[in-house]
């Protein structure tokens, strides 16, 4: 029998023929990213050795810049790091600075056809780059930097192929939310994703839906490769990599059709994701708002950037929101500012913050109030997710929260009149 993606890569990295669903294989891991939070006092150990530095990629994207001492003692702590073992691929406050996803795609870390681990949860982001990439615990992260092996049971794939083509103003966060309505958890699952209608679909918007996956507790989340995605990794890189599609007879547990013409614009309501969403309409002008954010390693790319200059631009956000944007990159960050895309937030009423994982994760730059509501493009909105338990997050899409930090409450994006 044939393999799925995420079978054929897995048996590469354990120098097996073929491995199947159910069975635990121990891989050769292509590449280790370590985040600034895991350097933090009482998580952080020194490894004995690294296995190959060069292997080896160090982003500090949750604490920066430092907003308190312990903070600072933590990002200390990284840059040591990387001077002790020779680590040359570092991002650092400033100029390379961005969220570890986001710095992955742009770099082209998460190469296709090979295996990237680090302790974020959205790791999965990595396989819109065909890369099996996936978080795991800080302990197992310290084996995998002296060793350079980890291990993972073998899920059954779930397949979705796309077809059509999405409406103006609805995008992939939107098929996620409608994927997370229809079939809810997909827990000790991977998702490999593709179809005709994958042409239609840049990067940027194949990353969102493997980033939310996470959020359906699937494993992997992988994309077929096709040109755009080998044209991108060959302009950014020079190592090796080796796209991997499906066998023509893999085995899947289930393959979804979806017709992304007939999904339109959704809503997770409060507190979880899976089996929690709803169409906007059902919302439509019911929710007044106090904060809106559009950001993380899901959505702050520079296509949701241009979305939200195209639905803000030559008005003013509503009185009393405070509507923030983070950009996922410091490149994606001085593109939107050569583009004019940052002028016209600003103008239009936006704050707009450095690269980092802060308002996402109620770290900093937009910490929620007790009673306070929020609409966001990023990742998640447990209770204290953001702020305070005692506030109430709602995820959309970048064109819905944009949409709805002009009204000042969740508002359908089709229903913002846009000049051409």
């Amino acid at each position: 029998m044939g393999m799925t993606i995420a079978e054929k890569i897995l048996a590469r990295a354990a120098g097996r023929d073929s491995v199947a669903p159910g069975e635990i294989v121990v891989v050769k891991v292509d590449t280790a990213v370590v985040i600034d939070i895991g350097f933090s006092p009482g998580i952080w150990r020194w490894p004995v050795r690294v296995w190959d530095p060069d292997r080896v990629v160090v982003v500090h994207d949750h604490l920066v810049p430092a907003k308190d001492v312990q903070s600072a003692e933590t990002l200390q702590a990284g840059r040591r790091f990387v001077e002790r073992y020779g680590v040359t691929r570092f991002h650092d406050v400033g100029r390379t600075q961005g969220i570890s996803h986001q710095i992955a795609a742009d770099e082209a870390y998460a190469l296709p056809g090979t295996v990237l681990v680090c302790v974020d949860s959205h790791t999965c982001s990595g396989g819109a780059l065909n890369c099996c990439a996936r978080g795991i615990g800080p302990a197992e992260l310290i084996y995998v930097l002296c060793t350079g092996e980890t291990w993972f049971r073998v899920a059954p794939t779930i397949r979705y192929d796309f077809h059509g083509q999405l409406r103006r103003w609805v995008t992939t966060k939107d098929v996620f939310l409608w994927i997370a309505a229809r079939f809810g958890s997909h827990a000790n699952q991977n998702l490999e994703l593709g179809g005709p209608a994958m042409a239609t679909l840049g990067l940027d918007a194949r990353r969102t839906l493997s980033t939310m996956a996470a959020e359906v507790s699937a494993e992997f989340a992988l994309w077929e490769p096709d040109d755009t995605l080998v044209e991108h990794v060959r302009s950014r890189t020079d190592r090796p990599f080796s796209p991997t599609s499906p066998d023509p007879d893999a085995r899947y547990l289930e393959v979804r059709r979806v017709e992304l013409d007939a999904v339109e614009p959704h809503v997770a309501l409060p507190d979880s994701v899976a089996g929690n969403t709803v169409p906007v309409g059902e919302l439509d002008g019911t929710v007044k708002l106090d904060q809106c954010f559009v950001g993380s390693c899901a959505n702050g790319t520079l296509e949701d950037l241009a979305t939200v200059a195209a639905i803000v631009g030559g008005k003013q956000v509503a009185p009393g929101m405070r509507f923030i944007v983070t950009p996922g990159s410091q490149r994606i960050y001085r593109e939107a500012a050569k583009q004019g895309i940052i002028a016209t937030l600003i103008e239009a009423g936006c704050l707009v913050t450095p690269s980092a994982c802060g308002a996402c994760a109620g770290l900093d730059f937009g910490v929620l109030g007790p009673g306070e509501v929020c609409l966001t493009a990023s990742t998640r909105n447990f209770k204290g997710r953001m702020g305070s338990p005692e506030a109430r997050i709602y995820i959309g899409s970048t064109a819905t929260v944009a949409a709805s930090a002009l009204t000042g409450r969740i508002t359908d994006p089709r229903a913002i009149e846009v000049a051409e």
